[in-house]
């Protein structure tokens, strides 16, 4: 909890917006719980700084949130990222990822994760994104034109 308090007390710009714009949320109060409540990982760079937080809920649902660290190391925290989300046992992950957030749509797509629909959320109708990693046998077809 203690990283995941130090992380939402020093997010990227655009993660900060997310939260509190799109999601309407203080990450200093929702990333504690989220840590506690989720089974979550918390990053660090070469450099010992903190560089993210991520999580996956019990339905499936993935989230992270990223510090200014992960612009210095992108390699370094992509791998990472990569190696949390490939050890995932969840047949379908998923979530909506703010548009304007360019670094984490980038990083989706390094994951291995398609964009299915654009979408209007939150208490002020910012254009998010929803994304989703498994098999399509897992999921049913919407009928949403794919993004990716």
């Amino acid at each position: 909890m203690q990283a995941a308090y130090e992380v939402a007390c020093n997010l990227r710009p655009e993660d900060l917006r997310e939260c509190v714009e799109g999601h309407g949320l203080d990450p200093k109060i929702w990333l504690p719980i989220s840590a506690k409540t989720g089974d979550s990982v918390y990053f660090r760079v070469p450099d010992g700084t903190l560089a993210g937080c991520a999580g996956v809920e019990d339905d499936g649902s993935i989230w992270m949130l990223c510090t200014p660290a992960v612009e210095r190391f992108p390699v370094t925290f992509a791998r990472e990222a990569k190696r949390y989300v490939d050890s995932r046992k969840e047949k379908l992950l998923w979530n909506i990822v703010d548009k304007r957030n360019k670094v984490h749509l980038k990083l989706l797509r390094f994951l291995g994760f398609k964009f299915l629909r654009e979408l209007t959320y939150g208490p002020n109708n910012i254009t998010f994104i929803e994304f989703c990693r498994g098999n399509r046998s897992d999921f049913s077809n919407t009928g949403n034109r794919q993004l990716s």
